[in-house]
């Protein structure tokens, strides 16, 4: 493929000017409307050491308000990242609606350097192209422009460019070792590039491969690339909009034929009246405390993290099942999230970002005190998302959550079940009781008349996204005793599986 390419094309200076003068006009009014229909745009540039990226960003960006952009210029993970799975960084440097975000090289390293440098093991190697797709799919499906640009140079132009950059004290700095080993064994890395332009070209995120030999012929062209892939999905995003004025949008809604199957699957065989007497519990609990702060600290040691996420009915006991769990950890090495309602600034991104940016570093300990899954379960029923949106999460999910095990990330998630009965109970119990009216509320009596609604998107939930590696561990909560110990029961076995088997962070 890319051996292929004609890399003597040029362009003379009074094409290059006529053809500028439009594209600056144009592509600055694409970003405008951009920011108008709030649609958010990815740059990634990619290509070859002294293809020119840099230069050719810095021309990009002079038709571009510069309140409405961001360039991020990826280099080496620094220690923080490392901490983290891969895709961490780049869930962090999204671009809000309606802004752009440049990277000046980007998760491709992982499938790049890295590889070329012997960071990423060839078990790995799939794993990260995996995910990479998966990153982009579910940002594309999210309304996300993404905009890949290839620069493409021959070995013989590289060399030539090295050279002249290590001429001078002032750019010799640009040059790196890596960069000429890479020059070295050219055909070899471009074998790489070559696999990875054919992994990932996909529809919603094509490839665009440039010529980058002639710089004016590479500036019109990635000016080009850029305005009719912000034109396509404007022009998209405008069609929406007029079906939705014409009342063709779609709605929350649950597939009827779906509801009977799916409630008779997991939540109606739990067995509610396991129970637990108070002296058991005293004992238990002590015993799993102490066990849970050795383990907290091995975890440290051995740089394990750990996601521990909490959904469950209104009352049904997460918040006191957090605290038993956390009761005798080192409180610098955890920390609890409780998830409200997104605000202004996270809906602005994709609804996974505000939990991807709070995911733990190697050795510590995260815990959602409601999550992700909001998605699939409050936003699907009060109808703060579409049908093809709550439906789309299922596999966005799951993708995310393959995404952190694979990285050696410990995830566990507790559905606590109660019954109706139970839950009015305690509600009233709350309301009689002056030191806990405030843990009460009229959205809790609200909620509890969809209580049906809720319980087949629940039982959903824990079919579609129960898996071996981020299992749902369903707790009997009538009895809250019975409950606290078997989340703690389950946390302490989780991590004492991982240690048996040698999980130490790769």
């Amino acid at each position: 493929m890319l051996e292929k390419l004609d890399l003597t094309k040029k362009m003379g200076k009074e094409e290059y000017k006529e053809k500028m003068e439009h594209l600056e006009k144009s592509l600055g009014k694409l970003q405008r409307r951009c920011k108008e229909l709030n649609i958010p745009v990815m740059i990634a540039f990619e290509g070859f050491g002294a293809a020119g990226k840099g230069l050719q960003i810095g021309k990009l960006i002079q038709a571009l308000d510069p309140r409405g952009f961001r360039v991020y210029a990826v280099k080496s993970e620094t220690e923080e990242e490392k901490l983290h799975p891969f895709l961490w960084r780049f869930w962090t440097k999204l671009p809000e609606k309606g802004r752009i975000a440049i990277y000046d090289t980007s998760w491709y390293t992982r499938v790049l350097k890295d590889r070329f440098d012997k960071k990423v093991k060839k078990p790995e190697l799939a794993d990260a192209y995996e995910s990479i797709l998966s990153f982009e799919d579910q940002l594309t499906e999210d309304g996300m422009v993404i905009i890949k640009l290839f620069l493409a140079i021959d070995k013989k132009e590289q060399k030539k460019r090295f050279d002249r950059l290590l001429a001078s004290r002032d750019t010799a700095w640009r040059v790196t070792k890596g960069d000429l080993r890479r020059n070295e064994k050219f055909d070899k890395y471009q074998e790489m590039n070559e696999e990875m332009l054919a992994r990932t070209d996909t529809e919603k995120a094509p490839w665009h491969i440039v010529e980058a030999v002639d710089r004016r012929f590479a500036t019109v062209k990635i000016y080009s690339i850029v305005e009719e892939m912000l034109a396509r999905q404007i022009e998209k995003v405008e069609g929406s909009l007029a079906d939705d004025r014409a009342g063709r949008d779609e709605g929350p809604g649950t597939d009827a034929a779906e509801t009977k199957e799916l409630m008779e699957s997991i939540l109606g065989k739990v067995d509610l009246s396991l129970s637990c007497g108070r002296e058991e519990y005293e004992r238990e609990l002590k015993v799993l405390q102490n066990r849970i702060r050795e383990l907290h600290g091995e975890l440290y040691r051995r740089r394990i993290p750990v996601v521990l996420g909490f959904e469950g009915w209104d009352a049904g006991g997460k918040g006191g099942a957090i605290k038993r769990l956390t009761a005798k950890m080192d409180p610098r090495g955890y920390v609890v999230h409780p998830t409200a309602s997104p605000n202004a600034v996270e809906r602005q991104y994709h609804y996974l970002w505000r939990f991807w940016k709070d995911m733990p570093k190697a050795g510590h300990i995260t815990i959602f005190d409601r999550t992700w899954y909001g998605r699939v379960m409050v936003e699907r029923i009060e109808g703060f998302c579409t049908k093809s949106e709550w439906r789309r999460a299922y596999r966005e999910i799951n993708d995310m959550e393959r995404t952190l095990t694979r990285e050696g990330v410990i995830v566990l998630k507790f559905w606590m079940q109660i019954d109706k009965d139970e839950q009015e109970r305690r509600f009233r119990e709350r309301q009689e009781n002056p030191e806990k009216q405030w843990k009460i509320t009229e959205e809790d009596w609200r909620n509890r008349e969809k209580w049906d609604q809720y319980e087949v998107a629940v039982n959903e939930m824990l079919i579609r996204t129960s898996t071996a590696n981020a299992p749902w561990i369903v707790v009997e909560g009538n009895d809250k005793y019975y409950a606290r110990l078997k989340v703690l029961r389950t946390v302490v076995e989780a991590i004492e599986e991982r240690i048996k088997t040698g999980g130490k962070r790769a």
